[in-house]
């Protein structure tokens, strides 16, 4: 995996909405059953940390398949307009620069002298995902990823925490489940192989994809969010490891994604510090003269 695309990766990682191990319910009898909508006006309350400017140092660790690659990055993000990453591995030299925009990716291999400039269409085209500018920085905030305010959510409680799922028919959350990869909880009566699959073929006439996220009790501040597309069979999972005090506004300081699909897992993990929110912010992005398009 060469630094490049080790960086594109880390940008789909944090951008695209894919699966991971089944959750173990376990319901706290101590934690108070709340409404789908009580929790989240909670959730909307304390979201309050809306920064235009963001930037960070980031220590990344990505795997996909057997190839395994870390390295430093520094990450600019300008809310709505751009995503600026540097891939810096060793001795302070660049290897590779992105700028993700709404709409477009252009990348910089400087290990190879190459180059990539297309639409984010192009993109998943060229290296097989998609990146989203406004999902990578919905995670790299640490926000509840694909939340719609005006939609219904279910609740439940597991583990000690709130969850909210959306309001599909239950047959697709069960698939959503059944489709997850590690499903080993004792007990538990999975849909079956025909069932499955006419579930996910009625998914498919809907294009139904479930959203699950983790509430912490205490913050109502999200702590995982798990996307799964039954029509495409992939799942996304964001878990907020941790998180800064007060004092920087709850921002995550430790990211671990993991996107799924049926032929391949992507597993990253940020590590970012010296996270700042003031701007403005320079995203410098020159192709030389002497780079040539990526084939």
């Amino acid at each position: 995996m060469n630094p490049s695309n080790a960086a594109l990766t880390l940008v789909v990682l944090a951008s695209v909405a894919c699966k991971s191990g089944r959750p173990l319910v376990l319901i706290d009898r101590e934690l108070p059953a709340r409404s789908g909508d009580r929790i989240l006006e909670r959730m909307l309350a304390a979201d309050t940390l809306h920064p235009h400017y963001y930037s960070a140092k980031a220590g990344v660790d990505i795997t996909v398949g057997e190839e395994h690659k870390s390295f430093k990055a520094q990450v600019r993000s300008v809310r709505d307009s751009a995503a600026w990453i540097s891939v810096v591995p060793a001795l302070g030299i660049e290897v590779a620069r992105i700028l993700l925009t709404p709409d477009s990716l252009k990348m910089l291999d400087k290990l190879h002298d190459q180059y990539f400039l297309g639409d984010t269409a192009a993109a998943k085209r060229r290296f097989g995902l998609q990146p989203s500018l406004s999902l990578l920085q919905e995670a790299l905030l640490g926000k509840a990823i694909g939340l719609d305010p005006g939609e219904k959510y279910r609740s439940d409680r597991e583990d000690g925490q709130y969850v909210l799922t959306s309001k599909e028919r239950r047959r697709f959350v069960r698939a959503a489940q059944d489709i997850s990869p590690g499903d080993t909880l004792a007990r538990d009566r999975d849909m079956g192989e025909r069932r499955l699959e006419r579930t996910l073929r009625r998914a498919e006439e809907r294009e139904a994809v479930v959203f699950r996220y983790w509430v912490e009790p205490d913050g109502f501040r999200v702590s995982r969010v798990q996307i799964a597309d039954l029509v495409h069979d992939q799942t996304a999972e964001v878990r907020y490891e941790e998180r800064g005090g007060a004092e920087v506004g709850y921002l995550p300081s430790r990211i671990s994604i993991t996107l799924t699909d049926s032929a391949r897992i992507a597993i990253g993990t940020l590590d970012l510090s010296r996270i700042d929110i003031e701007g403005p912010l320079q995203m410098n992005f020159k192709i030389p003269e002497s780079y040539e398009p990526m084939p």
